[in-house]
């Protein structure tokens, strides 16, 4: 039976980027993610506004730079990166996240992925989705192509797939801006990601920010609590699996994650992955997902009493409707409205004085 290591760290803002470090070497990276190879160093943007939990965390970012380059690897092959949706931007994202100042910092460049040459992919094996959504193809960053991976997104809540971490996060370099079209099926199209994955990166390595999780109506629209975790593994299914437990969830009854399961792309089976670091039995946050207003109008037009309204709505010019109503609705009611609260007492916390301080 294939066995996977997931090792967990306590943390604190004073000494969060040396536990980054402790975090890597104790996973032995440097075993497998070769200094020959370029890297990946894959961002989560989940909102172009900053707000807690939402994407990844510059402390996040600077320990994981600080540790490759503390540990030899060199910053010409480092690329840091992530892509556009139709309700993100990356450039402003990436300010507001206060990603900038510490690739700047460590003499790095911030690459939007719209700025790329992407190609299609055809894989070695069948997927389960893709192809029927995108029967003329797909395209992948052309860039990603025998590179290692990084990933880094943060421990939340997803109203689409459950929960989100290192599977999800391929959602967003791996398709392009249409990948809204893959929500129908989102499960699925993870697996499929998982898929292309293996196929293209000759290591898959994640670091995840549990320092300040979400939890409710992710990606966006959640309540921060600070749980003060990271995480770091090789095996993306392995990781998801123990933030979701984490968090709350059998793992193995979100659906992504069951599949890639039995798929065999990755452990997500508890008993067979072993945690180094933290004894996390007793964890659990008590995270309960829920759909935001949008979410749960995507869905209803999706696979629900609206969908009639699918091909008209969202396969048509009239796809600016929507995306116009979730900028209004996020930006412009539910961030003053509940949002900045929420943030304000963030602030007042610890890691929000750090936040502050980047």
């Amino acid at each position: 039976m294939a066995r996977s290591t997931v090792v967990v760290l306590k943390t604190g803002p004073k000494g969060v980027l040396d536990d980054y470090g402790r975090l890597m070497r104790l996973s032995r990276y440097g075993d497998f993610v070769r200094r020959d190879i370029d890297i990946i160093l894959k961002l989560n943007l989940s909102w172009t506004r900053y707000f807690p939990a939402c994407s990844s965390t510059p402390w996040q970012v600077e320990g994981v730079i600080k540790t490759l380059l503390d540990d030899g690897y060199e910053r010409e092959r480092i690329f840091p990166v992530e892509n556009r949706t139709v309700v993100t931007n990356p450039i402003k994202g990436a300010i507001n996240n206060k990603w900038l100042p510490v690739l700047e910092r460590y003499g790095l460049h911030f690459i939007p992925l719209t700025t790329v040459r992407w190609i299609k992919y055809e894989t070695r094996t069948k997927l389960l989705r893709l192809n029927e959504i995108f029967p003329e193809g797909f395209e992948i960053p052309e860039m990603f192509i025998g590179k290692n991976i990084i990933h880094l997104p943060t421990v939340k809540t997803h109203g689409h797939s459950i929960t989100t971490g290192s599977i999800k996060n391929a959602f967003g370099g791996l398709l392009k801006e249409v990948r809204h079209y893959c929500h129908k099926y989102i499960h699925e199209v993870l697996v499929d990601l998982m898929i292309i994955q293996r196929e293209i990166h000759p290591a898959i390595f994640t670091v995840i920010d549990g320092t300040v999780c979400g939890d409710g109506a992710g990606p966006r629209t959640m309540i921060p609590r600070i749980e003060n975790y990271i995480l770091a593994g090789f095996d993306p299914v392995a990781i998801d699996a123990v933030s979701a437990k984490m968090m709350g969830f059998n793992p193995l009854d979100i659906p992504y994650i069951g599949m890639c399961n039995d798929m065999k792309l990755g452990v997500g089976d508890l008993s067979n992955i072993d945690i180094i670091g933290e004894d996390i039995s007793e964890v659990n946050f008590g995270f309960k997902t829920k759909r935001s207003f949008v979410i749960w109008g995507d869905q209803m037009v999706r696979k629900g009493p609206l969908r009639f309204l699918e091909k008209p709505l969202l396969y048509s010019p009239l796809m600016v409707l929507p995306t116009l109503a979730s900028n209004i609705y996020h930006d412009y009611i539910w961030y003053p409205v509940i949002g900045r609260s929420r943030i304000k007492d963030f602030m007042k916390t610890e890691w929000g004085e750090l936040f502050k301080r980047y």
